[in-house]
């Protein structure tokens, strides 16, 4: 994974002519950090995972990003997400760099009490290098924010009351209005704009989505209200598919009841790898990463994908889909909704003044455009891909804000 994302940084890299001794400075983290957690499980037996933080660049401001709790978190993952932070952050122009760590456990199989215990270990022993004015860790994949207040709370016995430490918490405990839905109404804002530069309109268009967590469910919903059917939707345990759209709101429901689509009476059943695959006219990623890949990319029949999982697509796919003329909106755009309204809420936090959901819906939705419009210029003025126009501005940006605090000469020309 980290070869990919550094496959799509130096593709980037090469349109702007950087030095060899500035891409080394910008692929490189600036600290890893990998730390052993040991503690008794409720039958009091020993349990040991190991816990990743990744701190990746800080040129643009304090670094952030999630942890992920997943049995195959590893240094090499943490540091590929990372980086991706660090552009992602860039693209949207919230002063943050970027950072990704997580721990190698599956909470599925861990009891509360297991989890709340880990996770304050984890804490307390990186504890030293994250901050809010150091790095501010989020939500990731099996990670929520009840895990959020655990680290808010864990952090502020240390630092004091600390509620800038982390983003995504709960609202009761200092979170802000709209965290929950962000990724997917980023993911639904760009998806407008990309309509709009096929000549398309909402109503009629038909989606595919692949993933109902946090950003799938909340992409479908937000996308079905502005008029699009939501036709086909897998996750990892089984799909689920109807011609005339799904009833979202049903489904969403079912989800919350039963943990997968799988079994869903408001459509019909299909394997869940198929929905890359389904004839529509725009395709979702957004469960894990190499969704897209050599083995499907010929059979995709999608006209618009918008990423809302972090890297889904796999760099042989990506230029594929490219060449056949598929419109292929970015993670580090696409998806950057979630960290654009975690920068609101850690701005709330240090101002200590609540906004309502109202504007962090509108500053989001503005943010988004302003980005998707950068981007598409970059692209137009280069003659190239979204992707590869989104890494060109991030590494712009990221590259002035190094130059400009004396980490380079400062006659290099971007």
């Amino acid at each position: 994974m980290l070869e990919d994302a550094h496959h799509y940084f130096h593709k980037a890299a090469d349109v702007l002519n950087l030095p060899d001794r500035l891409r080394e400075i910008l692929v490189t983290p600036t600290r890893v950090v990998k730390v052993n957690l040991v503690f008794d499980d409720d039958e009091g037996i020993l349990q040991h995972y190991v816990g990743f933080r990744v701190q990746h660049n800080n040129a643009r401001g304090p670094m952030k990003g999630g942890l992920r709790f997943h049995p195959s978190m590893d240094e090499d993952h943490a540091a590929a997400l990372a980086n991706l932070m660090t552009w992602k952050t860039a693209v949207v122009d919230v002063p943050f760099g970027g950072a990704k760590g997580g721990i190698n456990c599956d909470p599925a199989e861990m009891s509360e009490r297991e989890l709340n215990t880990v996770t304050r270990r984890f804490i307390e022993q990186t504890k030293d290098v994250i901050g809010p004015t150091t790095d501010i860790p989020a939500p990731d994949v099996n990670t929520n924010a009840k895990v959020m207040g655990w680290i808010m709370d864990e952090y502020s016995k240390y630092a004091g009351f600390s509620p800038g430490v982390v983003t995504g918490k709960p609202l009761h405990l200092f979170g802000s209005e709209g965290r929950d839905e962000a990724t997917g109404r980023g993911v639904m804002v760009v998806l407008d704009e990309a309509l709009k530069d096929r000549g398309k309109l909402w109503p009629g268009i038909r989606v595919a989505v692949q993933g109902f967590g946090n950003v799938g469910a909340n992409a479908a919903r937000l996308i079905a209200e502005q008029g699009a059917k939501i036709v086909a939707v897998g996750d990892h345990m089984g799909g689920v598919s109807n011609a005339d759209g799904l009833d979202i709101d049903s489904l969403n429901d079912w989800v919350k009841e039963h943990k997968t689509v799988k079994g869903f009476s408001g459509g019909e059943p299909f394997n869940s790898p198929d929905v890359i695959t389904w004839d529509v006219d725009v395709l979702i990623p957004a469960a894990l990463e190499g969704a897209i890949n050599e083995d499907n990319v010929a059979q995709i029949k999608a006209d618009i994908i918008v990423e809302g999982a972090n890297a889904p697509t796999l760099p042989s796919a990506h230029e594929a889909l490219v060449q056949r003329g598929v419109l292929v909106v970015p993670d580090i755009l696409a998806n950057a909704g979630g960290v654009t309204v975690s920068y609101f809420e850690w701005v709330q936090n240090i101002q200590q003044f609540r906004w309502q959901k109202n504007r962090v819906d509108q500053e989001l939705t503005d943010i988004m455009r302003r980005a998707y419009a950068a981007v598409k210029e970059v692209a137009v003025q280069h003659s190239t891909d979204l992707r590869t126009a989104a890494f060109v501005l991030a590494i712009r940006r990221v590259s002035e804000a190094a130059m400009a605090r004396k980490y380079v000469e400062e006659d290099i020309k971007l």
